[in-house]
């Protein structure tokens, strides 16, 4: 941050309200990070709840898939609920949420009991980075907001690389259980924020209920038929897919606004951000997998193989916030997305050969990522309508972390069909699919700078 100052803005909630920005940002950072590395712990743990509760790769990725979907709803449903309710209240509810969830996941024994665990905290989870956003771009001026927002972003990058370290030391030395315990510790928080984030009023609507269960059951039903090929999984994902379409395009207050969709450039970016995450996510699957399996690593030596190129990333997102504030956006999001590229080749490529060459490897794709992340977080606060925003960036963190569900779904899926070629092989035939989506991700970047240059 540049300024120790509080910022001042008018709000939906309050004429005036102050936001003591370095302070509150300092917390915040503490519990995007405990919230990120809830995430990944779980990733370097897979080989072990695999092999206690004898599962298969694609009812194995369903731990990461469905916490992914609940991550992603909660995270769409919060945004949403900050265009109404206080944002110190809705964090509140989120933070009890997680911490419940954790409770249970502590003291489970049953992989029923352990999946309700992990969507429980999901539900919780999801608060903390999509208010972070909203927070940033309601109440800091956009000539800091790229600073601003790399700091939720890169403590989130750290998370993600100290999750893998700690999850790994813990499930071999305590158990998976204990990951919970970690994550629990985000309650410790919740005064600080009850004290400290601007109070608001609430604006009493009535909330799409109905449209958020729609989109809910029909992203999860395409995605059950992805792992499962259940037909009636397919049917129920369309249908309900459909009655959403039809739902927000006739009530008065949709859980998405129509007109969000209809918006190219903001689609545009949206679907970079879903093969971000979708190349992304399925990368994080499969490297504990690979290093478990190709080479009989254990799992606190898999965290710290993912942990390099994650500590890279958070140590270069202040760099990047200060290149986005004063160069603005398209620098990384060209460079973020083809980097991600090139990392998806070269695993394609190398991956089979050494696990310190997936350590190096994982480095550029990482940082690509984070400059992707956080340029398209901000591009998208730039090019929206104010009173859009809220919405729209919810919207994207549904997109995004359904992208991320699809690519975890997908790798487990596929290493199933792969089951009578060598491991090794079958890896590297995913790492090719995920270099696809990112192509596309590239060529919608200068569809998108098209789009732009030809408005202006």
């Amino acid at each position: 941050m540049t300024t120790n100052t509080a910022s001042t803005i008018s709000t939906p909630h309050a004429e005036v309200a102050v936001l003591r920005e370095k302070l509150v940002l300092s917390f915040w950072s503490v519990a995007v990070m405990l919230i990120a590395m809830n995430s990944t712990m779980f990733n370097v743990a897979l080989p072990q709840i695999m092999k206690d509760f004898s599962l298969s790769s694609a009812t194995a990725s369903w731990i990461v898939t469905g916490y992914s979907i609940m991550f992603a709803l909660s995270s769409i449903t919060f945004s949403r609920l900050s265009d109404y309710l206080p944002i110190r209240r809705l964090l509140v509810i989120g933070i009890c949420f997680l911490t419940f969830g954790s409770l249970l996941g502590a003291f489970s024994h049953h992989f029923v009991m352990l999946f309700g665990a992990r969507l429980l905290q999901a539900t919780g989870a999801g608060s903390g980075i999509a208010l972070g956003i909203v927070l940033v771009t309601r109440y800091i001026p956009m000539s800091r907001r790229g600073s601003s927002m790399s700091i939720v972003i890169s403590t989130a990058t750290f998370g993600m690389g100290l999750g893998p370290v700690l999850g790994g030391l813990i499930t071999q030395y305590w158990g998976w259980n204990g990951l919970f315990v970690i994550t629990g510790l985000i309650v410790l928080l919740l005064p600080i924020f009850y004290k400290l984030l601007p109070k608001e009023e609430a604006v009493h609507v009535r909330f799409d209920f109905a449209g958020a269960a729609f989109i809910g059951i029909g992203v999860t039903g395409l995605l059950l038929f992805m792992t499962t090929s259940s037909l009636l999984a397919l049917a129920a994902g369309v249908i309900f897919l459909l009655s959403f379409w039809f739902r927000i395009k006739r009530t008065d207050q949709p859980f998405v606004q129509p007109v969000l969709l209809t918006n190219k450039p903001y689609m545009l970016l949206s679907f970079m951000s879903f093969a971000a995450f979708a190349a992304h996510f399925a990368v994080l699957f499969l490297m504990p997998l690979m290093l478990s399996r190709l080479y009989g690593m254990s799992s606190s030596f898999t965290g710290l193989m993912i942990f390099p190129g994650a500590m890279v990333s958070a140590v270069l997102s202040n760099p990047i916030g200060r290149l986005i504030d004063r160069y603005g956006n398209h620098l990384n999001l060209r460079g973020g997305s083809l980097l991600m590229l090139v990392g998806a080749i070269l695993f394609a490529c190398f991956s089979h050969t050494s696990p310190y060459t997936i350590l190096c490897i994982y480095i550029p794709l990482s940082i690509g990522a984070t400059m992707l992340t956080t340029s398209l977080s901000n591009e998208m606060s730039r090019i929206l309508p104010r009173e859009q925003i809220g919405a729209g960036m919810g919207l994207s963190q549904l997109i995004q972390f359904v992208g991320g569900a699809f690519g975890v779904a997908l790798s487990g899926k596929s290493i199933v069909w792969q089951k009578s070629i060598p491991l090794a092989e079958a890896y590297s035939h995913i790492f090719w699919g995920a270099a696809g989506i990112l192509l596309l991700a590239v060529l919608s970047y200068y569809l998108y700078r098209t789009k732009q240059t030809a408005l202006t």
